[in-house]
């Protein structure tokens, strides 16, 4: 018979909790409160997200695919939830007390990176069908031979009659890709910075959360898309606010919605 101590330790269990429809605000409220102790990192994590915002915009424009920057942008929603993944190790290290640097932060993509580049490949996966299909629908509607300049693109896109179905459909296609990106990231990221658990077992449990909560989780999702549109409007400025307040308040829905009884495996998680 094997000894006790080659027996591994049960993992730790958990379960869905249910919350009200307007428990966002509370994670939002958290978020807030996250992001108001640890400001220079939260503005500079965002700062870099909007100079990125910034760097791929001219670069679609000096290579004359300025049409790509409204379906890249989109495609920023779906990206999102990874690239938020330093931001939930900064919730988490201030949950446990501790103080955070900038470079505290990024460790938080070093923490199961391995199962966190599976999503991040997952991810990427998503945005380039995306990008494609936005690609294609162009072409559809408005032609292969319809190629102004990038400074009457937006006149000559809307004195064509191919506008209205070309944003309805493309609309769809992108709810449908935005629909199925948030339901696999709605807590899987910041489970797996505060979890030792495989990359299915994260994702399979943000679908759980997302299917037992979908009033309050189609609250979440359309404040995200809210904030994060507003966000986009000013050339990517308002990134530098946004995007931490919302990975902060996606720590605090993780935390909300996923109640872990460590009793099993004998502690916290794998850092705390």
């Amino acid at each position: 018979m094997a000894s006790d101590a080659t027996i591994a330790p049960a993992p730790p269990k958990f379960r869905v909790r249910h919350v009200a429809t307007d428990r966002p605000w509370v994670w939002l409220t958290a978020g807030w409160r996250d992001l108001s102790a640890e400001k220079s990192v939260g503005m500079a994590y965002g700062g870099a997200l909007a100079l990125f915002g910034w760097v791929l915009a001219l670069l679609l424009f000096e290579i004359g695919t300025g049409w790509a920057i409204l379906p890249a942008t989109a495609g920023f929603f779906m990206l999102a939830p990874l690239l938020a993944a330093g931001l939930y190790e900064v919730s988490r290290r201030r949950e446990l007390g501790l103080s955070t640097t900038l470079a505290d932060a990024v460790a938080g993509f070093r923490r199961h990176g391995a199962q966190l580049s599976m999503i991040g490949a997952m991810l990427l996966l998503i945005h380039l069908v995306w990008v494609r299909i936005a690609g294609l629908l162009f072409a559809l509607f408005f032609g292969l031979n319809f190629a102004p300049s990038l400074a009457e693109l937006p006149l000559a896109m809307l004195r064509s009659g191919s506008l209205l179905p070309f944003l309805i459909i493309g609309t769809g296609f992108g709810f449908v890709l935005a629909s199925v990106t948030f339901a696999v990231t709605a807590v899987s990221i910041p489970m797996l910075v505060d979890r030792e658990v495989s990359f299915l077992e994260a994702v399979t449990v943000s679908i759980q959360v997302v299917m037992e909560n979908p009033r309050p989780m189609a609250l979440w999702a359309g404040l995200i898309v809210l904030f994060t549109g507003l966000a986009l409007a000013p050339f990517f400025l308002g990134l530098v606010l946004a995007m931490p307040l919302i990975g902060h308040a996606t720590w605090h829905a993780y935390r909300d919605l996923v109640q872990w009884d460590d009793s099993a495996a004998g502690g916290p998680g794998v850092g705390q």
